[in-house]
């Protein structure tokens, strides 16, 4: 991806973020509220590696209980996950939030899924293939093919392999196709 598509891509960023924020607040509202009742504390916080390496926080809406060890996804229990927050994640809408963080400059819409700083094995991946000289998305190849964190090296191999080919088509086919619900998302360890 050249310098010109990175800087269309950071613009349409921008104002699809801002479009989804203030289209989405009535839910968003609605969504916290009932969060306040399911865990007490919607929004959840996370350090992950972001652009070059470096620590941002990302956000979303909590799905587990308050207290649940702070691991990736796939090694998550399923029994942590309340029933709203299982819904959430069917939904994607524990995603949302996100959108402040690619207001931020933290994330793009699309963009390799930022990781755990604890995840060495992928970020040592990432880190061969150049994947860290962009920023991380909400969405990407791997998450519409359901590739995962289980699968660090297949997973870094599916970034590199996205970042190369990124366009201003590939961003809007992978928005779409999330959209209308392509993809599983990250496994849970069922118990």
């Amino acid at each position: 991806m050249t310098t010109g598509p990175i800087f269309v891509i950071r613009c349409i960023d921008i104002i699809l973020s801002i479009l989804g924020l203030v289209l989405l607040s009535p839910v968003l509202l609605f969504i916290v509220l009932i969060g306040f009742f399911d865990t007490g504390s919607p929004v959840f916080k996370q350090e992950r590696v972001g652009r070059y390496k470096k620590r941002f926080t990302l956000l979303k809406f909590r799905t587990m209980s308050p207290g649940a060890p702070s691991v990736a996804s796939h090694l998550a229990q399923s029994s942590l996950i309340t029933p709203f927050g299982s819904f959430l994640r069917k939904t994607k809408l524990d995603e949302v939030p996100q959108l402040i963080n690619v207001l931020q400059g933290d994330m793009s819409l699309v963009g390799p899924r930022p990781c755990l700083f604890n995840q060495q094995e992928l970020i040592n991946e990432r880190d061969r293939l150049g994947v860290f000289e962009y920023r991380p998305g909400i969405t990407g190849l791997g998450q519409i093919n359901g590739i995962d964190m289980s699968t660090p090296k297949k997973l870094a191999e599916v970034d590199a392999r996205m970042l190369t080919s990124l366009n201003i088509r590939a961003y809007f086919k992978y928005i779409v196709f999330t959209a209308l619900g392509k993809g599983q998302g990250d496994r849970v360890i069922n118990d």
